[in-house]
């Protein structure tokens, strides 16, 4: 039977090549880039593992049909089976045009060895944009629905499968598969797209330091070249990897460190927020020690200094974004720098557009705009690149659960459209706020 069915696939993927002259993104992830063409994206294909169609991203929702549920086909011609998980929970039919190889040319680069003088060329896998960012280039006057979904939490202070209590940090994977750090159950949890109850993915077995245990984790992010989740493991002063394979337990890889943030960079460099130490290291793969890339002269407000740390973002130029939370701002430190600048607030805590109060989770777009979690005010603020006040995007409605407030928000994220995530630690709750309009 499984040869059969590995014989009817590979019929499939050859008739889709004939007919449609279709790229294939083998080991991209959903709705990654797959092609210089940024309208480009990877559906995954139904019924396949790891592979998908590298194909026009954009289509209204409505357009699209479920697919035949007995086996995945679709009977108009030039589409073809993929997931869609933002329009659809069902496989669903997505034009596949016959041109599609010229509308989505794979990504090549030029790779020269000392052994040749030939350059031989090489297909990129996927385009690598940093941890908690977005693929897509969000204008400065961009705006969010001021109306938040509820897509994780909300349903009171517990340890149901469908709450959340106390939460830090967040992750939102490329498929908007949400992991949230829910900090007092001492667990993560994965909500899938559009799930109304979680899945506990790492700890979950009451507080503690075994390895099947979690305490106080605040943050974690996932490693896809191990398939694994990364938690910063606060009470147990330890980083540990938990694999999404057979996740019963985790292996500690950095030991005796106060961490909170986490994130990491296209070269899987790991980089961890130390609290008690106030700096940000780096490790690379392997490395269990690190080098400090921010802060590490002690406690205290110069350019040298951070204090109490709590987030880290790094771009694609490997800068570190640090939420500076004692100091009221956001420090950028450059690759290499012995001091960083000011990016945002540190204009004394306060709730004026220049100022921030105790802030928290940060991210930063391809256009350097920094947005921040203001923690003490209840908002999510922007800062553009250069700019010496900000302006507030979500929240600032006074602290409170309706949907257009929040109370002590923490963790911060897009998604790769450009939709934003926060953490809604009062409320125990994550809230999703929709970009409503991207000039």
């Amino acid at each position: 039977m499984v040869s059969t069915v590995i014989r009817y696939f590979i019929f499939v993927l050859f008739s889709l090549t004939v007919r449609v002259k279709s790229q294939f993104c083998n080991g991209i992830a959903q709705y990654n880039r797959c092609s210089p063409n940024s309208a480009c994206a990877c559906f995954h294909i139904a019924g396949a593992i790891d592979i998908g169609i590298c194909t026009d991203e954009f289509v209204d929702c409505s357009e699209l049909v479920t697919c035949e549920r007995s086996n995945n086909i679709c009977s108009e011609p030039n589409h073809r089976c993929v997931y869609h998980p933002r329009c659809h929970n069902l496989p669903v039919c997505y034009s596949v045009p016959s041109f599609n190889r010229q509308l989505c040319p794979p990504i090549e680069t030029m790779n020269t060895t000392t052994t040749s003088t030939i350059p031989t060329t090489t297909t990129t896998q996927q385009l690598f944009y940093p941890l908690r960012g977005t693929s897509v280039d969000i204008h400065p006057n961009a705006r969010w629905q001021q109306n938040g979904i509820t897509v994780t939490g909300g349903n009171g202070n517990g340890n149901g499968i469908n709450q959340i209590s106390s939460s830090w940090g967040l992750y939102v994977d490329d498929d908007q598969t949400i992991y949230v750090a829910d900090t007092a159950n001492h667990r993560i949890v994965e909500w899938k797209w559009g799930a109304t109850s979680g899945q506990v993915v790492a700890g979950g077995n009451g507080q503690g330091s075994g390895d099947h245990q979690l305490s106080s984790p605040l943050d974690m992010i996932v490693d896809k070249e191990s398939d694994s989740l990364i938690i910063s493991d606060y009470a147990n002063r330890r980083v540990v990897r938990w694999s999404r394979r057979n996740g019963t337990s985790g292996e500690t890889i950095i030991s005796n460190i106060h961490c909170m943030g986490l994130t990491m960079d296209e070269n899987g460099s790991l980089y961890v927020v130390d609290n008690g130490k106030d700096e940000v290291r780096r490790y690379r793969r392997g490395e269990s020690q690190g080098i400090v890339v921010a802060g590490g002269n002690g406690r205290g407000n110069h350019l040298n200094q951070l204090s109490s740390p709590r987030y880290v973002f790094v771009d694609q130029d490997h800068s570190v974004y640090v939420s500076d939370f004692g100091n009221d701002r956001v420090m950028k430190w450059m690759e290499g720098a012995k001091q960083g600048i000011v990016v945002a607030g540190d204009q004394g805590r306060g709730n004026g557009l220049a100022q921030l109060s105790s802030c928290q989770g940060v991210v930063v777009d391809q256009l350097g705009t920094v947005y921040v979690a203001d923690w003490g005010n209840d908002r999510i603020m922007r800062w553009s690149k250069g700019a010496t006040q900000g302006s507030v995007i979500v929240g600032g409605n006074g602290k409170g659960g309706q949907s257009n407030q929040l109370n002590w928000p923490f963790g911060l994220s897009f998604d790769r459209d450009g939709n934003l995530y926060v953490v809604d630690h009062g409320n125990d709750r994550v809230q999703k706020f929709n970009i409503e309009s991207n000039k």
